[in-house]
């Protein structure tokens, strides 16, 4: 009987371990989603500001382009950010 309770307050250390371990993570990435967000705004002010310019000149149209890009990258990191946070908040939930 005494092992039993042993393994259980084990299994217990462990679990609040992780869920420790969890929620810095889920902290962590959330700003990092945050910061992407604030880099992609800042890409698309950006990208707006030089389309508004002559968009003719060589020289835009490149940083245009960078910018474009950029706001993709940015996008797409935010989602993969987005996704690590929610899979976490599952976790977390689920060990309610």
């Amino acid at each position: 009987m005494e092992d039993g309770f042993k393994l259980l307050e084990d299994r217990i250390q462990r679990a609040a371990a992780r869920l420790k371990e969890l929620q810095a993570e889920a902290r962590t990435l959330r700003g990092e989603l945050a910061e992407a967000k604030a880099r992609a705004e800042k890409a698309e002010h950006r990208l707006t500001e030089a389309g508004k310019t002559d968009g003719e000149g060589g020289e835009e149209k490149r940083k245009a382009e960078a910018l474009a890009r950029e706001v993709k990258t940015l996008r797409r990191e935010r989602e993969e950010i987005h996704g690590r946070v929610a899979r976490l908040v599952e976790l977390l939930e689920g060990l309610d």
